[in-house]
């Protein structure tokens, strides 16, 4: 076996990605702290051809250097808006037709592994500030939660892992 080299992986040129179609998903950032978190949620979501990327309240916004660090350049491929506040998100994403799914553990929420999408829906997933989580407010506004099932002793996630645990699930269900 041997490892492929860089040319030989048929990326996209950030002009043929910016045409090339998107899966029907918005990430939203409820407060998150962490530049490298930031980043991170854009190179993933580059990977998997997110829609946008929605940044609010204290989530800081590109260009900057810490982003940048784990982004790579997906900040420059993956569109985004900034919100002042995550309410405000939810509410265009909701007048838009998406279905807005809080990634939380709450009272009903919708395991991944049993979450089933439909073709054809659109959708957004929202994840929370690392230590707070997503706001109740926005949970509140929320068509349903979905948590990740975890079976150690921590019932905990770094948000930008559960973001790639989250975004490939979605990207399997909902990409041809």
């Amino acid at each position: 076996m041997r490892k492929l080299k860089i040319t030989e992986l048929n990326r996209l040129s950030p002009e043929s990605y910016k045409d090339s179609e998107k899966i029907p998903l918005v990430v939203v950032l409820d407060y998150v702290r962490s530049l490298n978190n930031v980043g991170s949620v854009f190179r993933t979501s580059d990977a998997f051809r997110v829609e946008a990327v929605y940044l609010c309240g204290i989530t800081a916004c590109p260009p900057h250097p810490e982003i940048h660090k784990t982004a790579l350049g997906a900040e420059d491929t993956v569109d985004w808006i900034y919100f002042n506040d995550t309410n405000e998100a939810v509410d265009k994403l909701k007048t838009g037709g998406y279905t807005v799914c809080a990634v939380e553990q709450a009272e009903g929420s919708i395991m991944l592994n049993k979450l089933q999408l439909e073709k054809g829906k659109r959708y957004a997933v929202i994840f929370g500030n690392e230590v707070k989580g997503v706001q109740q407010a926005v949970v509140d506004k929320c068509d349903m939660c979905i948590e990740i099932p975890q079976y150690g002793t921590k019932h905990s996630l770094n948000v930008s892992v559960s973001a790639g645990i989250v975004i490939w699930d979605i990207f399997s269900q909902l990409s041809d």
